[in-house]
């Protein structure tokens, strides 16, 4: 339910055409929501059907112009109402998780080489987030929508080291020897 609300904030922030939303979802959001270009697209026809967004008039024919759209009052009225809603959080659902868990009864063959390409993952997204931090919240940066965009990227900033931590403690218990049973 929350690509629709993900398209509609985009489109709040800036009126685009959905080349530009699917890249402005490359660099921004989908950092934390996910689509594909086809489900932004499929997702841009749903709303302008449900009559909160349209397509803005070009002055120039339709015909191999790509159309910019913008949020109507239904959309935001229902952006609003969905930002005040109440939501439970989601289970993790990981599977490194899982896959952890089936090597403690199959073996753990070529674990500890996941565990390590995940952790210079996390490494390198971290520093992305970073980067991003620095460029784009210097100090002075304060007003109600900046501080909103600076917590939602700390808490991408605070998972990677969550799991940077994580896995380097799995990477530890994993090299640990098996304690000697004594008899």
């Amino acid at each position: 339910m929350s690509l629709p609300h993900a398209i509609l904030t985009a489109l709040l922030e800036k009126p685009s055409s959905g080349l530009e939303l699917t890249r402005r979802f490359d660099r921004s959001i989908g950092y934390f929501w996910q689509a594909t270009h086809q489900q932004i697209y499929r997702e841009l026809g749903r709303l302008e059907e449900a009559g909160q967004i349209r397509a803005l008039q070009s002055g120039q024919p339709a015909r191999g112009q790509k159309k910019e759209y913008e949020v109507l009052p239904a959309g935001r009225a229902e952006l609003a109402a969905w930002v005040g809603r109440t939501e439970d959080p989601k289970p993790v659902r990981d599977a490194l998780l899982l896959r952890m868990r089936a090597a403690a009864v199959v073996g753990t063959e070529g674990l500890e080489a996941e565990l390590r390409r995940h952790l210079e993952l996390h490494e390198r997204q971290l520093a992305e987030y970073l980067a991003i931090e620095e460029r784009h919240f210097p100090p002075g940066r304060d007003s109600v929508e900046d501080r909103l965009r600076h917590v939602v990227l700390r808490g991408g900033i605070d998972l990677e080291r969550f799991w940077i931590q994580w896995l380097a403690h799995a990477l530890e218990e994993l090299g640990r020897p098996a304690a000697e049973v004594s008899g």
